[in-house]
């Protein structure tokens, strides 16, 4: 489904808003109303997932700065999307040396466990997206003194 959007600014997150139209057509193929619909856009011929999420009432797409780049477009620019539901699997895997300290620690494997599934998601990228073993090592240890209440992690005070 094609349409055409001015790109607007809400704090530092750009967005688009969508035609009524394809908005109930996402919610049909979706199956819902609430919550994140993950969907597959096609900017420029460069395809990009991303959630569609309600904020402050409106439904809004928000635009990173490769999917405006691959528009060659900003904020009070108009752009052209081509947007599907995507009904593909979305998980995170947990880094092998992670898991091994949750294993190891069963209180803090049930703290782990309690997060919100956003703030899990947070700790599963920032863990492997490290780019070296010695970080990855170090930032463990932190993340398992964050789940303990023992210190800060990822900007985030004790949960």
């Amino acid at each position: 489904m094609k349409f055409s959007a001015r790109i607007y600014k809400i704090g530092v997150n750009p967005y688009v808003f969508l035609p009524v139209k394809i908005l109930k057509k996402l919610f049909k193929d979706a199956g819902k109303e609430k919550g994140n619909i993950p969907v597959k856009l096609i900017i420029n011929e460069k395809t990009f997932i991303q959630n569609l999420v309600r904020y402050s009432g409106k439904w809004r797409l928000y635009l990173n700065t490769p999917m405006r780049k691959a528009a060659g477009k900003d904020v009070g620019d108009t752009t052209e999307i081509d947007i599907e539901f995507d009904g593909a699997e979305r998980t995170t895997p947990m880094h092998p040396k992670l898991k091994l300290a949750l294993k190891k620690n069963k209180k803090v494997h049930e703290i782990f466990m309690q997060l919100p599934p956003s703030r899990q998601k947070e700790i599963l990228r920032y863990i492997n997206f490290l780019k070296t073993e010695e970080s990855v090592d170090r930032n463990i240890k932190r993340t398992i003194g964050f789940l303990s209440g023992n210190e800060r992690f990822i900007g985030r005070d004790k949960p």
